[in-house]
């Protein structure tokens, strides 16, 4: 349609016609609230969030630097262990820098393509977390059932696989999201949210957006409800084996070894799944609460991973005490 087509519309029309071309422009701009109902305390709960922050690059880091440094530790496991902390280190960077400028700068304002790769990096990453959860699990009943077959099992060429895996589920079930987004026309631009959450963005939308719920929907699903029985599989297959052993320290030593990883999945997925449940049954729940978790269940495993390894992990405490003495001499 030419501008002199245009410009014999009548006003509301007119008015309309141009509307719909700004909003599905790439110049569209949203608005982040950050926490609704807290506003006046975003100075301070900055100080929380900047303290997670630095202790997730810190701790991440470290332990990334000592897998990369130590030739002994490049064993399946810590390689797996390694494509995780990667994992949480890209949603951790998605999500606290423009979460900090909002808390400190009052910048609010987000570009919708900067929202799209946001909201693909911080769900892209989560369903990347998850995969490799369940490629650990498989790593440890390995480990437990076939503990002779180990190397040759889980060779780093399959270890390789895995972690391509893992990115290409992330990849191919997110990136629709953004696209189906991209077709919907936006009655509003303040999105409720400290980040570019799907739903939050959805919910802006005056189109029909059955499409893009019951894809959000699905997702969730497949993600959390089939990784979590393949995840609770491998361990019945682990708990079976436990139990035709008849030593107890042959018992000990295999739930030992499955320890850190059966912390990380609690850590993971209760979060989550509480927070997945507060948001669809939790209706006494303030709006700052919802957002809170939402926040806390994409940080908290990014920040206790590497002390849940670092804890229950025996080589990685000794080759940490081995940097330490050579720092002191």
């Amino acid at each position: 349609m030419s501008h002199w087509e245009v410009s014999k519309l009548p006003l509301s029309t007119t008015t309309s016609f141009y509307y719909a071309i700004f909003n599905r422009s790439n110049f569209m701009t949203f608005t982040l609230m950050g926490i609704p109902g807290l506003e006046a305390q975003h100075l301070w709960l900055s100080l929380p969030f900047f303290s997670m922050f630095l202790a997730i690059l810190i701790s991440n880091g470290a332990i990334l630097f000592m897998l990369a440094r130590e030739p002994t530790l490049h064993t399946p496991m810590y390689l797996l262990l390694a494509l995780l902390m990667v994992a949480d280190l890209i949603s951790t960077l998605a999500l606290l820098p423009k979460l900090l400028c909002l808390f400190w700068f009052n910048d609010r304002d987000i570009a919708v393509n900067a929202c799209f790769t946001q909201m693909f990096f911080i769900h892209g990453t989560s369903v990347v977390r998850s995969a490799l959860l369940v490629a650990m699990a498989f790593d440890r009943f390995v480990a437990v059932c076939e503990p002779l077959c180990y190397n040759t099992v889980l060779s780093h060429s399959l270890v390789g696989h895995l972690g391509l895996m893992a990115l290409a589920k992330g990849v191919i079930l997110i990136l629709p999201m953004p696209l189906l987004l991209q077709r919907l026309t936006f009655c509003h631009k303040v999105i409720p949210h400290t980040y570019c959450d799907h739903m939050a963005v959805v919910k802006l939308a005056c189109d029909d957006t059955r499409p893009n719920r019951i894809y959000g929907l699905f997702v969730i699903l497949l993600v959390v409800g089939l990784d979590l029985v393949l995840i609770g599989f491998s361990y019945g297959l682990i708990l079976q084996a436990v139990i035709r052993l008849n030593s107890q320290d042959a018992i000990y030593k295999a739930l030992n070894t499955c320890s850190a990883h059966l912390f990380v999945i609690l850590i993971t997925y209760v979060p989550a799944l509480f927070s997945s449940l507060t948001h669809r049954l939790g209706h006494n729940i303030p709006p700052h609460g919802h957002i809170l978790l939402a926040n806390l269940y994409l940080l908290i495993p990014s920040m206790f991973n590497p002390i849940i390894y670092g804890m229950k992990t025996k080589d990685i405490q000794v080759k940490v005490a081995k940097c330490l003495c050579r720092r002191h001499s």
